[in-house]
C-alpha cells in the first residue's frame, strides 16, 4: 500500500487525540495505515519532523485568524490572533506540546509578514514588533500547556487550597483565581501584554 505525507499526518493527529503525545509512535501510525514502519521514514526522518508537520496541519485546520482585517487596530488584531492560536492548540490533545519547539513553517511567512506590517503601520520598530509577536505566541503556548495539564491536578489544587487557608491574602487571591477560570485568566494576561506594548510605544 502506497501512502503519502498527508495520510501519515492525518493518522498521527487521530492517534494523538486518542493517546496523547507520549503515546504517539510510528508503530501505532504504521498499524493504523496498514503499512510497515520503514514506509513512514520515506516521508519523515524522525518524530520531531512528524510533530512539525502535525503542528502545521493543526494550525492550518484551526487557526483561522492569523491575518489582520482591513481597518482593524493592531490591538484588535493581536487579541483575535492570540485567541485563534489558543483555540487551535486546544482543539487537539496535547496541542501545545506538539507545537512547542517547532520551527516556523515556510508557508506561514506571508502571514507573519502581514502581521508585522500591521504593527509597523502603527509605529512599532520592526524588532519590537517581532518581540511582541513572539512574547504573545509564547504566552499562548504556556497558557495552553498549563490548561491541558490542569485536568490531572485536582488533588494537588485541593491540598494547596487547604494549606493556603492560614494565609488570608493568598486564600482570597486563590479563590478569585479558581472562580475566574482559564478563559478569563488568559484574557487578563493578554491585556497585560498589549497594555505593556501600548505603554512602551507611547513612552518613546
Amino acid at each position: 500500500m502506497k501512502i503519502d505525507r498527508s495520510q501519515i499526518v492525518d493518522a498521527a493527529l487521530t492517534i494523538l487525540n486518542e493517546v496523547g503525545v507520549d503515546g504517539l509512535s510510528t508503530r501505532l501510525i504504521a498499524q493504523r495505515l496498514g503499512v510497515q514502519q520503514p514506509a513512514l521514514y520515506w516521508h519523515f526522518k524522525g518524530k520531531q519532523a512528524l510533530l512539525a508537520a502535525m503542528n502545521a496541519e493543526m494550525l492550518k485546520r484551526n487557526h483561522t485568524r492569523n491575518l489582520p482585517l482591513s481597518g482593524e487596530t493592531w490591538q484588535e488584531f493581536l487579541r483575535a490572533n492570540a485567541r485563534s492560536f489558543r483555540a487551535a492548540l486546544l482543539a487537539w490533545r496535547d496541542g501545545a506540546r506538539v507545537h512547542a519547539g517547532t520551527a516556523v513553517d515556510p508557508p506561514h511567512l506571508d502571514a507573519i509578514e502581514a502581521q508585522l506590517e500591521c504593527l509597523l503601520a502603527a509605529g512599532f520598530h520592526p524588532g519590537k514588533a517581532l518581540e511582541l509577536q513572539i512574547a504573545i505566541s509564547r504566552y499562548v503556548v504556556g497558557c495552553v500547556l498549563e490548561e491541558q495539564a490542569d485536568m490531572a491536578g485536582s488533588e494537588d489544587r485541593a491540598a494547596l487550597d487547604v494549606a493556603a487557608a492560614s494565609h488570608p491574602n493568598l486564600a482570597k487571591a486563590l479563590a478569585l483565581y479558581r472562580a475566574d477560570g482559564h478563559d478569563a485568566l488568559f484574557e487578563a494576561g493578554l491585556e497585560l501584554l498589549i497594555g505593556g506594548a501600548e505603554a512602551g510605544k507611547l513612552s518613546r
